[in-house]
């Protein structure tokens, strides 16, 4: 381990809290245990009880796509029924993902992982039991919430673990396989729903959860208690929850009701009033859940705002292709999680070397032309026809897809955290991935406006779709060439 390995965790001050106020602590007067390394043993372990945890998380975001035909023939509902499906887990997990990170410097990042991979297994059951639509939405909304609680924690634990260029090849390693569960998740569901029913897709979280647990007990070393003086924000959740949650509402509905009720128009500005009283409340708020001063750093302001751009456009585009394949392509639900395996396959191969690399060289050429390059590979789905050829029609779209994704994700989650440091990852953390769901539930929901047919995907709707990913993807590649510095990254 490099030397200036970071505090242990829980122990650390926030230099800038007696300043500014922040989520993560107020001025400790007690010394600071000193820094004890992890061994290489410790370390490995660590790497793989954040990499297990954060799977069942991300393949939850993408798994349940494969399954939304299955789910509408068994329990009922249109295009509205599938986006909630989505939604109400990307609502809880992209506004309280914050409130876990405050809880990870109270309790400590170890525990709050711990009882949210727990939390959440216990909550994949009651998915799978779920006996119609609205109570499954629900069990959806509470996997998100104990997301929320695993998903800071697993990457701070990362950041407290490996320092300088090993910090780089780790977040490589984590970014590849959540990234490989994230596009994968739709061939494993698929091929369940194939030989048995969509509830087992939730019932396998459990024994990943199980051995994560088993790890986290058995090989990671015990931590120090958190941070005293720490609160959770709850007004600044509220708001945050209350602005998502009716914002998602009239997108969602809107294709239902139409714009003349009053439901759609109101909800929407409501989520406007709520989102805006939010960053009004956490401006002033002396321990806020979302502390602006993060984004007085240029690589970390620019970073989420291409992280807005990407994950909204790759959210969209794994959400509606696989909506495509099935219900206009015919694919089986096996056959449409298999025609995405070659971008699984490219994000293996190249997500470490390419955070090691960004570590070296700096990121900017990566998140510029990464976006770039999947932003063009996706306008050729704009023409996708559903009696389409697989090799020639679809394959090489994704390949390109797939190199463009590699180039930017490591990149861009090493960057978040090298911007921050070491004192500010945790909440550095939670910020990029609330950041991440949030473009993902936003997305989701406001291009279903235009790529509804009646109650269902058209197939100009889903071209319509892929014309807005690409854009998205092609503003987060002009953010990042145009806003990244290498000099405060590569080092």
């Amino acid at each position: 381990m490099a030397a200036d390995h970071p505090p242990r965790l829980g122990t650390a001050t926030d230099p800038d809290a007696a300043k500014y106020g922040s989520l993560r602590s107020k001025p400790v007067e007690t010394p600071v245990a000193a820094a004890v390394p992890l061994s290489p043993r410790a370390a490995r372990f660590t790497l793989l009880a954040s990499i297990l945890g954060s799977s069942i998380v991300f393949v939850d975001s993408t798994v349940v796509n494969v399954a939304l035909p299955a789910i509408q023939r068994d329990l009922g509902g249109g295009l509205a029924t599938q986006q909630w499906v989505v939604d109400a887990y990307l609502l809880t997990l992209g506004s309280l993902i914050l409130v876990g990170g405050s809880l990870g410097d109270i309790f400590g990042e170890v525990r709050v992982f711990a009882a949210g991979v727990a939390a959440f297994g216990a909550a994949s059951v009651l998915c799978a039991a779920a006996p119609d639509a609205p109570s499954l939405i629900v069990f959806r909304g509470l996997q998100g919430v104990f997301g929320a609680l695993l998903t800071p924690a697993s990457l701070a634990l990362i950041t407290y673990s490996f320092a300088g260029h090993e910090r780089g090849a780790a977040i490589g390693s984590w970014t590849a396989w959540t990234g490989i569960s994230f596009v994968a998740g739709p061939l494993l569901g698929g091929w369940l729903i194939g030989i048995s029913s969509w509830r087992v897709i939730f019932v396998l979280n459990v024994p990943v959860a199980v051995v994560t647990l088993a790890i986290v007990l058995t090989q990671l070393p015990r931590q120090q208690s958190g941070k005293t003086g720490t609160r959770v924000d709850v007004v600044g959740a509220g708001l945050c929850a209350a602005g998502l949650g009716t914002l998602v509402f009239g997108f969602i509905e809107q294709p239902r009701l139409s714009w003349a009720d009053p439901a759609v128009p109101g909800s929407l500005a409501a989520g406007v009033v709520c989102l805006a009283a939010f960053v009004l409340y956490e401006s002033r708020a002396s321990m806020p859940m979302l502390p602006l001063r993060l984004f007085a750093r240029r690589n970390f302001s620019v970073t989420n705002l291409e992280t807005l751009a990407v994950y909204g456009g790759l959210s969209a585009w794994s959400f509606f292709l696989t909506l495509f394949l099935q219900q206009l392509a015919g694919y089986s639900p096996f056959r449409s999680g298999l025609a995405t395996v070659p971008v699984t396959i490219v994000m293996f191969g190249l997500s470490r070397a390419m955070g090691r690399l960004s570590m070296r060289v700096g990121p900017r050429a990566f998140m510029a032309a990464g976006p770039l390059l999947a932003g063009a590979s996706v306008l050729a789905l704009t023409r996708l026809p559903p009696g389409l050829d697989y090799w020639t029609d679809l394959l090489p779209p994704l390949l390109g897809f797939a190199v463009g994704l590699a180039l930017t994700v490591a990149p861009l989650t090493t960057t978040v955290l090298t911007d921050a440091g070491p004192e500010d990852a945790g909440i550095a953390s939670g910020v990029n991935n609330a950041v991440a769901r949030v473009a993902g539930l936003i997305t989701i929901a406001a291009v279903g406006i235009v790529a509804a047919g009646g109650a269902n995907l058209s197939e100009q709707g889903f071209h319509r779709a892929m014309l807005i990913v690409a854009a998205l993807l092609a503003v987060g590649g002009v953010t990042g060439a145009l806003g990244i510095r290498n000099s405060a990254t590569a080092r």
